[in-house]
């Protein structure tokens, strides 16, 4: 007899399994900005991950993605999921209101605890996520990005806004960077820009 938890399991695997499968855009991707530019360079190329996310790890996304998709469904259609596609840049925008794009970013409560304390940094902490949403308030001509930090325990929210003038040249370093790694055969040296730490110099090589 199946158990609940073997269904789950193989429904999420069904699924991992179809976006594996799908012919990939070979476009600049800024959900990967602010991390390892190989890591970048093998995602556009199409390549598939050697090392995918185990079973686990694909339950804590779908756990994000269900409580997003709550805060989502508050939201109007027309201002949801929004494509954002140039020669060779393409993503997607979680919501585009008339000045701004948000990011809806499901977290742990635990980071609700470590964003209170007088050294947490959203602009370094959250880097990444900043350059992708500013990405798109970029290219879309918007003025403000924000995050939007969800908890998965009791659906608090952290809201943090970014003005487009302190990081148009961030985000257009990022571009420029990833184009001129695309003009050559080979890949970028694999070298971590994420979570580092003396502790963990090289935890991002772990994803």
């Amino acid at each position: 007899m199946d158990t609940i938890q073997g269904l789950i399991d193989s429904a999420l695997k069904n699924k991992q399994e179809e976006r594996s499968n799908r012919e990939g855009s070979h476009k600049i991707s800024p959900s990967g900005f602010g991390g390892c530019f190989r890591k970048q360079y093998w995602s556009r190329k199409g390549e598939a991950p050697s090392n995918p996310p185990d079973e686990r790890t694909l339950r804590v996304f779908q756990a994000g993605n269900l409580f997003e998709d709550f805060v989502s469904d508050l939201i109007p259609n027309h201002q949801k999921q929004v494509l954002i596609e140039t020669e060779d840049i393409k993503g997607y925008a979680d919501v585009v209101t008339e000045d701004s794009v948000i990011d809806l970013k499901s977290v742990h409560s635990r980071q609700f605890f470590h964003t209170k304390k007088e050294s947490y940094d959203v602009n370094v902490e959250k880097r990444h996520n900043i350059l992708q949403v500013m990405t798109y308030v970029y290219l879309l001509g918007k003025t403000w990005g924000k995050l939007v930090f969800i908890s998965k325990d009791d659906l608090c929210i952290d809201e943090y806004g970014f003005h487009i003038d302190k990081w148009i040249m961030e985000v257009q370093k990022e571009i420029g960077l990833n184009r001129n790694n695309w003009l050559y055969p080979n890949p970028p040296p694999a070298e971590p820009r994420l979570f580092i730490s003396k502790k963990e110099p090289r935890r991002e090589c772990s994803y």
